[in-house]
């Protein structure tokens, strides 16, 4: 995926400066819910020199080109890539947060496209509610 994030930043006309890679590298190879000092953590193994600012600037232009997306779980920001769909269950009581795969809104984003004209690229669907923890802990 690395490659893939080099080709889209060099076609935006962004040179790939060794600190900028070692982001890149780290960014491939995190988690789907990405933060910036988890990223700036990992990428100094690739770049040891690597600075805080150069991952927020990479976030940020990675934003503005679409790649990836900032989200607000509970108190936390952190972000994700914009491919596909991404879906979430989260307990409203405890925060907790919870990824699932199962993707069942391809009728759904067939449905909008066709009725709007709009071309869906990705998606984000999350779920209210308790999860198993807190509703065991409010039964008495």
């Amino acid at each position: 995926m690395s490659e893939i994030l080099s080709q889209r930043l060099r076609e935006a006309g962004y040179k790939l400066t060794a600190a900028r890679m070692a982001v890149l590298q780290a960014i491939s190879q995190g988690p789907s819910h990405l933060k910036p000092s988890e990223v700036w953590r990992q990428g100094r193994q690739f770049y040891p020199a690597l600075g805080r600012a150069t991952v927020y600037r990479t976030f940020e232009i990675l934003t503005r080109l679409g790649i990836l997306r900032p989200i607000t779980l509970g108190n936390s920001v952190s972000y994700i890539r914009v491919q596909g769909g991404h879906h979430h269950l989260v307990c409203s009581r405890c925060g907790a947060v919870i990824d699932f795969d199962e993707c069942v809104t391809q009728e759904l984003a067939q449905l909008l496209q066709e009725q709007f004209g709009f071309e869906i690229h990705s998606h984000l669907l999350e779920f209210y509610g308790r999860c198993r923890a807190c509703q065991d802990a409010s039964v008495d």
